[in-house]
This record gives structure tokens, sequence and C-alpha cells, in this order.
């Protein structure tokens, strides 16, 4: 099932964020390879194409085998473990297919 993992950045934590991102990143390509990737990106702070404005979190959706599972790998994740997120939200998420 596919389930929706919703960041929200910690006040001051774009250091931690940066120093964390490279192996963030290797977790999020090792989901990719198994094919388990939706959709993956960070929220910028103001409307904007581009990070100018810094980094407000992080929105992942992704396959799990279950909410537990979802939970272990957030849990895990060096985002996480670095205190970036002030709050994390995970929630089971059903794809439409529109016609």
């Amino acid at each position: 099932m596919l389930y929706v993992i919703y960041g929200i950045d910690a006040p001051g934590s774009g250091p931690r964020r940066a120093d964390a991102r490279p192996a963030h990143l290797e977790r999020l390509q090792a989901l990719h390879r198994e094919g388990r990737i939706a959709m993956v990106g960070p929220l910028p702070v103001i409307d904007a194409p581009s990070l100018e404005g810094g980094i407000a979190g992080s929105l992942i959706v992704a396959e799990f085998e279950s909410l537990d599972a979802a939970k272990a790998w957030v849990a895990a994740d060096p985002y996480t473990e670095a205190g970036v997120y002030a709050s994390v939200d995970i929630r089971p998420f059903l794809r439409l297919t529109l016609s």
C-alpha cells in the first residue's frame, strides 16, 4: 500500500538537513530502485519553483508493507535521527485513476 509521509522541519534545522541530506537521499534511492517511490520532494517555504526561500519540510509517497513499516522507515531516516523534522504525519494513501 502507498503511504504519505509529510514532514515539517523544525525551526533552524537547515544545517542539520544539509548534513543529513546525502544519507537521506541514499535511502530514497534504495526505495526508488525497488520501484516503491510514487512521488518525493521538498516543500519550499515560498511559492516559487525553486528553493530560494528555504525548505519547510518533505513529502514522500511510497509503498510499504504496512503503516508500522512506514513508521519504522521514518524512525530510521537520517532526517529524523538528526532532528530535522518538528513533526511527521504518516497516512495510508489510495491513488485514484481518473478517466
